[in-house]
């Protein structure tokens, strides 16, 4: 009786854990893979992923990490200037598509609710620093993480604290962009 009383209590706080990653892309986010495994299964982000390829990044976002990834769907992708994508994806850009996408990329595994705090400790603002060598501002608005880019573009985080074995995903509405 133990045993199947323990066996039921596990399976359904396992289930419990599950339930609390939200689904992205129409794909389930598993917590136990990293971030291309999960990436590649979301509808919302073949741009991402085709970019993630082009630019020779699948091996170090599937690393240890920890890595947060703000990652633009493909309607954030489709905001930016006809041909853009295009152009970005030919292997003479590289240097640049390599340079956009780290610049979605933070060294750390924050949390929507940690980036709140930070906000919310420097005033409103928080300067965010990605392995891409950008500075971006972290902000919140009606209870929403917002980024702010090098040009002044801002990013809304539509699904936050999507875990995965190496870091988390924040689904955003906004391809971020460095400093000219």
């Amino acid at each position: 009786m133990k045993f199947r009383l323990a066996t039921a209590i596990l399976a359904l706080t396992a289930g419990m854990a599950f339930a609390e990653n939200p689904m992205v892309g129409g794909a389930a986010m598993y917590e136990d893979k990293n971030i291309v495994e999960n990436a590649v299964n979301s509808a919302d982000h073949t741009t991402l992923v085709a970019a993630v390829q082009a630019a020779g990044l699948v091996e170090t976002l599937s690393g240890a990490g920890p890595f947060t990834v703000f990652a633009p769907t493909n309607e954030a992708f489709a905001k930016l200037p006809a041909g853009t994508v295009e152009n970005l994806l030919k292997p003479e850009n590289k240097d640049t598509l390599v340079k956009i996408l780290t610049c979605h990329v933070v060294a750390a595994n924050a949390m929507s609710d940690a980036i709140t705090k930070m906000v919310a400790d420097d005033g409103g603002k928080h300067t965010v620093k990605t392995v891409g060598g950008c500075e971006f501002t972290a902000m919140t608005k009606d209870g929403k993480v917002m980024i702010e880019d090098g040009q002044g573009n801002v990013a809304t985080v539509t699904i936050a604290d999507v875990k995965q074995s190496n870091g988390v995903i924040h689904v955003i509405d906004t391809v971020l962009l460095p400093a000219m």
